[in-house]
C-alpha cells in the first residue's frame, strides 16, 4: 500500500488474524546469528544445534557410592557363600570415575573386608552401579536443536557437557512511544521492553528519534511503535509508516486490538495500539510471533488445555483475546472485549477464540496460554 493512499488514518479493513501472520511469515527472515556465552543464552534461539564435542561420560563412572569389582569375580557370591577377593576393591562414591577392569559397584554392605583382603557378601551383573562412557551423550549428539528455545536446565546440561558457546539468533527492537496521549507515567514502553526480553529479544529504548527516523534506520531487526495507530487527530502512526515504507495491513480482526498494523520500512514494523489490554492482546497473538521469526524458532508456545467454568461469548469474524483465570483443571474468564488492569491481574494465562466462532459453553475445552 502506498503514502497516497493514506489521506486521512482510517482503517477500511480489518485483516484476518492468519492473513496478519501470513504478512509477518512473509517479511520477517531470521537475523544473523552470533556466539554467546551460557550465560547470555537463557531464553534465546539457537541457530544451530549445541552439539555433545566428545563422548558423555568420557568414561565409565559409578552411579552409587560402593566398591568397584569385576563382575566375574563375584558370580556366585552370597551371604553363605562369600567370594574371596585377590585385593581390597577400589572404594567409588558415586560420579565417580570406574578403574579400568571394573565392570560393576557392588553397595557398601556387600563386601567385608578382612586381614586378607576383602569377601564379596552379594554377586553383580556385568555394568550393575555404572554408567557406561557415552551413555549420556554420543560425541557429536544435539543435546538441543537449532531453532529450539534454551531453558534453564538446558544451560546446566550444555555445561555439563563442557560447551562454554552457543550460536544464537537475538533479534534486536527498537521501541518507541508514537502517541502524546499519555495519562501518568509511560508504564507501557518498559513493560514492552520486559516482555521483548522475555520473548527472546533485545530491546532498545531510544526516546529521542523521530518516527520517521526510528522506520527508516536499519539498525534494528525490527521497530515496534506504542499509539498512534487509530484515527485520532494525533495518530500518524500508520500515515508516517506508509511515507517512509509500505503498510502491509492497518486493522486486524483482534478484539482488543483492532487497529494495530503491520509494514515494512527499512525493516519490518509493528504499529501497537495505546491501551494497555490492546498492546498486551497484539504483542502476544502478533509481536511474538515476528519476534519467533526473527530468531528463526520452531517451537510452538506451550498451552494447557482446561475446562472453563463459565461460558464465553464473542463476536464472529473476530478473534477475542480472553483471560483466564486458572484454578486447578479449571478456568474462569475474566474478560470479553476490553480488559481492566483488574481482571488482567487476577489472570493466570489467555485463550483465543478463533474468528469463526461465537464462543465456547461453560464445561467446554479450551486452550490456555501462560502470562510472561
Amino acid at each position: 500500500m502506498n503514502s497516497g493512499a493514506y489521506a486521512s488514518q482510517r482503517i477500511v479493513k480489518f485483516a484476518p488474524l492468519a492473513e496478519a501472520y501470513a504478512k509477518i511469515d512473509g517479511l520477517a527472515a531470521p537475523v544473523q546469528a552470533r556466539d554467546v556465552v551460557l550465560d547470555a543464552a537463557l531464553g534465546r534461539v539457537l541457530a544451530v544445534d549445541a552439539s555433545a564435542s566428545g563422548a558423555l561420560p568420557q568414561q565409565p563412572i559409578a552411579l552409587r557410592d560402593g566398591w568397584a569389582v569385576r563382575s566375574v569375580a563375584v558370580l556366585d557370591a552370597g551371604p553363605y557363600a562369600p567370594a574371596l577377593l585377590a585385593a581390597k576393591p577400589p572404594w567409588m562414591e558415586a560420579g565417580g570415575a570406574v578403574p579400568e577392569g571394573m565392570d560393576a559397584i557392588l553397595p557398601p554392605e556387600a563386601v567385608v573386608l578382612t586381614k586378607q583382603g576383602a569377601e564379596a557378601l552379594a554377586n553383580a551383573a556385568p555394568g550393575e552401579g555404572i554408567l557406561p562412557a557415552g551413555a549420556d551423550a554420543a560425541a557429536g549428539s544435539a543435546l538441543r536443536r537449532s531453532g529450539e528455545r534454551l531453558r534453564l536446565v538446558d544451560l546446566a546440561l550444555l555445561r555439563a557437557a563442557v560447551l562454554e558457546t552457543v550460536k544464537i539468533r537475538e533479534p534486536r527492537i527498537r521501541l518507541v512511544r508514537a502517541s502524546n496521549n499519555i495519562v501518568g507515567e509511560d508504564f507501557l514502553t518498559p513493560f514492552l521492553a520486559r516482555l521483548i526480553e522475555a520473548s527472546g529479544g533485545a530491546a532498545e529504548i531510544v526516546p529521542a528519534l523521530s518516527l520517521e527516523q526510528s522506520f527508516t534506520d536499519d539498525s534494528a531487526d525490527a521497530i515496534f511503535a506504542i499509539g498512534g495507530s487509530g484515527a485520532g487527530r494525533n495518530d500518524k502512526s500508520v500515515l508516517t509508516l506508509a511515507r517512509v515504507g509500505r503498510v502491509e495491513f492497518h486493522g486486524v480482526a483482534l478484539l482488543p486490538g483492532e487497529t494495530a498494523a503491520f509494514g515494512i520500512a527499512a525493516k519490518p514494523v509493528l504499529v501497537l495500539p495505546g491501551r494497555f489490554d490492546a498492546t498486551l492482546a497484539v504483542f502476544l497473538t502478533i509481536g511474538r510471533r515476528l519476534i519467533a521469526r526473527l530468531a528463526g524458532a520452531l517451537e510452538d508456545e506451550p498451552k494447557i488445555s482446561l475446562k472453563l467454568l463459565r461460558k464465553i461469548a464473542s463476536q464472529a469474524g473476530f478473534a477475542e483475546f480472553v483471560a483466564l483465570r486458572r484454578e486447578d483443571n479449571v478456568a474462569t474468564p475474566l474478560s470479553s472485549g476490553a480488559s481492566t488492569l483488574a481482571a488482567l491481574a487476577r489472570a493466570d494465562g489467555w485463550t483465543l477464540v478463533p474468528p469463526e466462532s461465537e464462543g465456547y459453553p461453560a464445561g467446554a475445552v479450551v486452550e490456555m496460554r501462560l502470562f510472561p
